[in-house]
């Protein structure tokens, strides 16, 4: 969905996953080394979303909810375009990478400063209300990290119960994500992908559309007028 908007996809060739090795978050959590590492990756993508603002695409959608014709967004991103563009039920399953947070204590706070304050000293912020500095990351799920629980019985409860699902600019190869549309489909729901490329689960869909993701979306906006 994001794309439209002017950020990468991670997966994508040349993405940020390509060009690095990920820290994953047991490296993080153990070596002063890594964690500076993981801040360097980290704050090289934030410049490609920071300024970034919602498309058409997030605007439908948000809209949607609105009309009351949309229970919610279950989204992998981490941009919070979804919010910017108004909607107000949002599932993140991998958090979102504008708000920092502490590992060692409840500290949150908006990731623009902190960023900032890395790339001018070159050294990883310290959680300011812990005594010996708590370790600081963004508040997403890295490589080897569990997914928020809570989060993920919360998904898996609005495909119980809903009549259609859009799986919308997704490759559905990463799971438990990938899951929830076969959570859906299971329960009676109808099943829609819309992605530029095909997914393992095209031949599940009752519909599939391999198009652009915002043209889609808008199209299907004008047509219920």
């Amino acid at each position: 969905m994001s794309t439209a908007s002017g950020i990468p996809d991670f997966r994508s060739p040349g993405g940020v996953w390509q060009k690095y090795e990920p820290v994953y978050f047991d490296e993080f959590m153990a070596s002063e080394s890594a964690r500076h590492e993981y801040w360097r990756q980290k704050s090289e993508a934030h410049r490609d979303f920071a300024d970034a603002g919602p498309n058409e695409g997030h605007r439908t959608v948000a809209k949607w909810e609105a009309a009351g014709l949309l229970r919610g967004v279950i989204t992998q991103n981490i941009d919070e375009l979804h919010q910017q563009a108004g909607s107000r039920n949002v599932l993140e399953l991998h958090g979102t990478a504008r708000k920092i947070a502490c590992m060692d204590c409840d500290f949150l706070a908006p990731a623009n400063p902190l960023i900032e304050e890395f790339l001018n000293t070159n050294r990883v912020p310290r959680c300011p209300i812990c005594s010996d500095g708590g370790r600081l990351k963004h508040a997403t799920v890295s490589f080897g990290q569990s997914l928020p629980a809570g989060i993920i019985y919360e998904a898996s409860q609005w495909c119980r119960e809903a009549g259609v699902i859009f799986a919308v600019g997704t490759s559905l190869v990463v799971t438990p994500a990938a899951d929830l549309p076969r959570i859906a489909k299971e329960h009676g729901a109808t099943f829609v992908i819309i992605n530029r490329d095909p997914t393992p689960l095209d031949s599940l869909a009752d519909h599939v559309i391999h198009a652009d993701i915002v043209e889609t979306l808008t199209a299907i906006d004008a047509e219920m007028k």
